[in-house]
């Protein structure tokens, strides 16, 4: 199992540098820039060689200026080339985003419906960290490093004590960069965590605002959360103060360094082994060299988080590999056939479902009933390839859900869950579940399905009609309001097959009615219909009853049957001795699953 993972792991970072490989031929472009531009910072340190030992001890005005004008050509031609240099980054950056985003967003969203836990802006966030690093200055410092033998050559060359002690400033500077990142990591991947965790937390409980602000919870939600942000700032504040204190020494060490260089080469100069100009030239040099081990050392306060955003995406992409492309099938007539199926929400092993079994007919409509916690909603979902089932099949017309390709198989279904969401836009372009391309003929289907909904007439009452925007989960609409669109939504494009979880959960006596006739008209049309409810009154246009008890199949058959059997199980429920009843009293009178008072007077 463990090597199973580590080679999940190791396929996933495969993925992550194929993504950068991809786009090999732009690195080798900003390697080419890079040595160029490399070269001409030679410039400055061969321009004070020239006027230090050339020019000063000739005084020759001539060859100032046409030095002087070569080296602002060479800067020129360094200038155009670090905006193309930075060009090719840019596109470098777009491309690599391009590529994996996509990727990304498919196994964050996968992890989502299948775990719930994740926060679904992390990997994102993630990928855009990564992307940030592995295009921006650490790049341009990744490329300029190797060019610090060839500064170094220089340096020998104008005297090897001066060479070695560029080369034993640099290590030093390198050793206090690694000391830097050693003591910070752990600190700062903590507070990666909490900060993370504490983010998660609070969109969470924001989201519930109104509840919270109903029953007074802000201010325990608000020191939970401070716990987890507070930790994330004492765990930053120690990892920068580390930082801080070997970042001094490291700024200090490297004015050390090339102050001294210049002494050295001062002291050269006197001993008659270097010029003047040699000595100035090495402690640009010098300089030049250590800036791109600068560079380095300053990103290493980003590089443990990005080697934990880098870890959180390869686990993703190996626990998420890419979706399954699956086919397309002929269009379906409706038949559904549920065959063993063994289910369970995907965060738990704990089967909620098992070996229900059963046959639909093209058109037909089955009502499915249970108590609370009978596993209902997960039929549901597996009824529409939201949940994969741990054993089993669920087909339409013969062909697996786990085989169609999703967003052709999505087309013919309609969903309505218990909890609708909708999402910000408008009206219509939620009922057209936000097709790529909205035309004059989807507008025809978004008010077809709207009709066939019953909430036609309820859009039209609305400020902008089709056009009035919905905020984020339907904000501007009542809770009925929201399930009737929903309704709308799951009924566009003329599915085969529509399941439909309590959707008279939020709906008055008028919502009802409106259902019940959006039913005939589903029957009508020739739908297959899956109807999950508590309340009775929908399941008089049922054909098929379901009836699930603890997970398990207790029921199934033509409604009026199963009806019967269960009327016949039913215990005889224990009628009260009848009490002599005082005139003027109230008297209750009771109807059929529901409790009503009604006052009445004997006589009257």
């Amino acid at each position: 199992m463990t090597a199973d993972k580590s080679g999940q792991a190791d396929d996933a970072r495969g993925e992550l540098a194929g993504a950068l490989l991809a786009f090999k031929r732009s690195f080798v472009h900003i390697g080419v820039f890079s040595g160029v531009i490399n070269i001409l910072m030679l410039a400055p340190a061969l321009y004070m060689l020239q006027v230090y030992d050339r020019v000063l001890a000739s005084g020759n005005e001539m060859t100032l200026l046409m030095l002087t004008l070569i080296l602002l050509a060479m800067y020129a031609f360094m200038g155009g080339l670090e905006w193309v240099r930075s060009l090719v980054v840019l596109r470098l950056g777009t491309g690599f985003d391009r590529k994996l985003a996509p990727r990304v967003f498919d196994a964050a969203f996968s992890a989502n419906l299948r775990t719930g836990r994740l926060n679904a802006a992390q990997p994102l966030e993630d990928l855009q960290q990564l992307r940030q690093f592995a295009t921006g200055q650490s790049l341009f410092a990744l490329f300029d490093a190797p060019w610090f033998p060839v500064y170094l050559l220089v340096m020998f060359w104008f005297h090897p004590l001066l060479g070695w002690f560029a080369l034993a400033g640099t290590l030093l500077l390198m050793a206090v960069g690694w000391l830097n990142e050693r003591v910070s990591r752990p600190h700062l991947k903590r507070a990666g965590e909490l900060a993370i965790s504490s983010r998660r937390d609070a969109a969470a409980n924001l989201r519930n605002a109104e509840a919270i602000a109903g029953m007074g919870m802000l201010a325990n939600l608000r020191r939970r959360w401070a716990g987890q942000h507070l930790g994330y700032v004492r765990e930053q504040n120690l990892a920068s103060a580390r930082m801080a204190k070997i970042q001094g020494w490291s700024k200090a060490l490297r004015m050390a360094v090339q102050s001294l260089a210049l002494g050295l080469g001062a002291w050269l100069v006197l001993a008659h082994e270097m010029t003047p100009g040699m000595m100035i030239a090495g402690s640009i040099l010098l300089g030049r060299a250590l800036a791109p081990i600068d560079q380095i050392i300053g990103a290493s306060r980003q590089w443990t988080g990005v080697k934990e955003a880098e870890r959180r995406l390869s686990q993703l992409l190996a626990d998420f590999p890419p979706l399954a492309r699956g086919m397309d099938f002929p269009r379906p007539e409706g038949a559904v056939a549920v065959e063993q199926l063994l289910a369970a929400p995907p965060s738990q092993t704990q089967p909620v479902l098992h070996g229900i079994h059963f046959k639909l007919e093209p058109g037909e409509t089955l009502g499915v009933i249970g108590p609370s916690g009978a596993g209902k909603t997960t039929l549901a979902r597996c009824l529409v390839n939201a949940w994969p089932p741990l054993r089993g099949k669920v087909r339409l017309d013969s062909a697996p859900l786990d085989q169609w390709r999703p967003e052709a198989l999505g087309v013919l279904i309609g969903y309505l869950p218990q909890e609708v969401q909708l999402f910000a836009g408008t009206v219509a372009e939620n009922i057209a579940r936000f097709g790529e391309s909205f035309g004059e003929g989807d507008e025809q289907k978004v008010i077809a399905a709207a009709q066939m909904a019953g909430v036609h007439e309820l859009i039209l009452q609305l400020p902008e009609g089709y056009q009035t925007r919905l905020g984020e989960n339907g904000l501007g609409l009542s809770g009925g309001q929201r399930q009737r669109v929903g309704l709308a939504r799951a009924l566009f494009g003329e599915p085969c097959l529509v399941v439909l979880d309590e959707p008279n959960a939020n709906l008055d006596e008028a919502g009802d009615a409106m259902l019940a006739q959006a039913i005939g008209r589903i029957k009508a049309a020739g739908i297959t219909l899956v109807l999950i409810t508590h309340k009775s009154n929908i399941l008089q246009q049922a054909d098929k009853l379901l009836v699930l008890h603890a997970g398990a199949q207790a029921d199934f058959g033509p409604l009026a049957e199963v009806m019967q059997r269960m009327q016949r199980a039913a215990p005889p429920r224990p009628q009260p001795p009848r009490q002599p009843q005082p005139t003027n009293r109230v008297i209750p009178v009771t109807t059929f699953g529901t409790m009503n008072f009604a006052q009445r007077r004997e006589g009257a």
